[in-house]
């Protein structure tokens, strides 16, 4: 596919920033995955990529995951310990 319109891309680009992988994306829309990662390499978000900002995203929703259980484990604790 050469000519995608600029909406399309946008809204390839917006998903895959929001933690949509790529290939997914790639076989939804028709779009080979080397075109999307074209795409993210020419477009940035500051100084980091688009594919190492949607990366972060969901290790930082991981993290938060992780420290919610953590933080019930711990009043858990707490709780039995006074108990």
């Amino acid at each position: 596919m050469t000519n995608v319109s600029k909406d399309i891309k946008d809204e390839v680009l917006s998903k895959v920033k929001s933690g949509i992988p790529v290939v997914e994306l790639s076989k939804q829309y028709g779009i080979h995955f080397r075109t999307i990662y074209g795409w993210l390499r020419n477009k940035a978000i500051g100084t980091v990529s688009t594919i190492e900002h949607a990366k972060l995203k969901r290790e930082n929703m991981e993290l938060k995951e992780i420290i919610g259980m953590l933080s019930l484990e711990l009043s858990k604790f707490k709780k039995n310990r006074r108990g």
